[in-house]
């Protein structure tokens, strides 16, 4: 396994005249600080620097004007828990505990089990402070799955992605204890959630500067609701062509629940919600930079998932999905391709992009090599150490595969340049797939399974044998959930 590059101190020694020991002294430099920030339902297309027009992400664009990007990377699912599992144990959804949106009430969804092999823990083995900031959604409060029990050192946020549908909530969590926000009490909006998320970042960044950290920044930017400070929103309002307004649940026992609150201006409240965003990534380069040193420290910007079609928000209005076929919660490209943005001054070259085809599960491996701790056996993911370096042979994937288990049941895998997707497997399990040539066909305009039978039929079998069943989360007629 690659480990950080070491300084060879007795050659620096001799080349500058000194003496030196019989056997070199080798100072190991700290292995490199990770910064991941995640946004919330943010589409391929909604960033500046892969193709947006009708607003702007300048923070987002510089860092990767000044790092490298990937067009071919994916979410661990096409929506939010799975993929953030997907993410965390290197596994894909036909192996990650975590295969859906279970819900658990009051609060919280299906906890990941206690003996998860999950990211932070893995860093934890190399010395690594770990914090999460923002959504968990892994693991309702006081159960197995909660933040403190999978690895994390630090939590400030929403336990609940439910409750974190809301952009001034009744309460967060600080770790294990829960804080009330008596400036968002009934119906008042004096807390706004994500400011309150991003200055206990930037206090974790203060705080942990002298050793190696791993800070997750899970935002819930731009998920809906759809609300922005007022200072943001009055930027865009204005700007998108005649808003729709959308009527939400603005009183009642469901009242900052679940469902969403009413906006009168859904197309400038997301814009203004992604300007914020971009501020906040822009205020932890800053913060970086400030502290030093910059080449110590690798950040890594993504989606959860495509662009969501709730509370009022319209994709289409911003082209989010990039041109790209469907949005959150399909298989199709619109629904699972991601931005993925890595900056890390003197090791990443600047303005460079990749076509290498990496998913969510890519990542823990990846984040152990580079810390130096061994990643565990059986991973679906690969490390892309290679690809961020440019030094040694990056690994490629036999395939990537997806499974979604609500809307009739849906499965997906690329293999190459080719990709299969299969809808409507409650129904028949065995039913007829599409195939794309993804590399000629993005968009996944034209289905040709009939042209090519062979392919098709041996990706479908491959497809078959991708996943293990799962105790939980199990396709059925009957439904997948086995809920307690």
């Amino acid at each position: 396994m690659r480990r950080p590059l070491v300084l060879i101190v007795g050659l620096l020694l001799h080349l500058a005249g000194a003496s030196a020991p019989t056997s070199a002294a080798v100072a190991t430099p700290r292995p490199p600080n990770i910064i991941f920030i995640l946004a919330d339902d943010l589409g391929y297309g909604d960033l500046g620097c892969y193709g947006q027009t009708r607003f702007k992400t300048p923070h987002l664009d510089r860092l990767a004007a000044e790092g490298l990007r990937f067009t071919s990377h994916y979410s661990g699912a096409t929506v939010c828990a799975p993929s953030r599992s997907a993410l965390l144990t290197g596994l894909h959804t036909g192996h990650t505990p975590v295969r859906g949106n279970l819900e658990i009430q009051p609060e919280g969804q299906h906890p990941l089990p206690a003996a998860t092999v999950t990211l932070p823990k893995v860093l934890k083995t190399a010395g690594y402070t770990s914090g999460l900031f923002g959504k968990w959604g892994l693991g309702f409060p006081g159960s197995e799955g909660e933040p403190l029990r999978q690895g994390f050192d630090r939590f400030y946020g929403f336990n609940c992605q439910r409750l974190g549908h809301h952009y001034y909530p009744h309460h967060l969590w600080d770790d294990a204890r829960k804080i009330i926000l008596e400036e968002n009490s009934g119906a008042k909006k004096g807390a706004y959630a994500p400011d309150l998320i991003h200055r206990q970042t930037l206090a974790f960044l203060a705080q942990h500067r002298d050793r190696p950290f791993f800070c997750f920044v899970a935002s819930i930017i731009p998920h809906a609701d759809l609300a922005a400070p007022a200072s943001y929103h009055a930027r865009h309002r204005g700007k998108y062509g005649p808003e729709q307004p959308y009527v939400g649940v603005d009183r009642g026992p469901e009242y900052r629940r679940g469902p969403y609150e009413s906006q009168a201006e859904p197309r400038a409240a997301f814009a203004a919600m992604i300007n914020l965003l971009d501020d906040q990534v822009g205020e932890i380069v800053a913060q970086v930079r400030a502290l030093g040193p910059a080449e110590n420290t690798l950040i890594l910007f993504s989606s959860d998932n495509g662009p969501h079609r709730e509370g009022g928000h319209d994709p289409d209005v911003f082209h989010s999905a990039g041109g790209l076929r469907g949005t959150k919660r399909d298989l199709y490209e619109g629904g699972i391709r991601v931005p993925l943005i890595a900056w890390w001054p003197g090791t990443i070259r600047p303005g460079t992009t990749t076509g290498h085809i990496s998913a969510f599960w890519d990542l823990l491996p990846t984040f152990a090599e580079l810390a130096g701790a061994p990643a565990p056996a059986g991973l679906d993911g690969l490390s892309l150490v290679p690809t961020l370096t440019g030094r040694g042979t990056q690994a490629q994937h036999n395939y990537l595969y997806w499974e979604f288990h609500e809307g009739g049941g849906r499965l997906a895998l690329r293999q190459g340049e080719w990709k299969i997707v299969r809808y409507d497997v409650l129904k028949n399990p065995d039913g007829p797939v599409q195939l794309f040539n993804i590399s000629r066909d993005p968009a996944e305009a034209s289905d040709l399974a009939a042209q090519e039978p062979q392919r098709a039929q041996a990706m479908a079998k491959l497809m078959r044998s991708a996943r293990t069943d799962s105790p939980v989360f199990r396709f059925s007629q009957t439904g997948y959930l086995q809920k307690k």
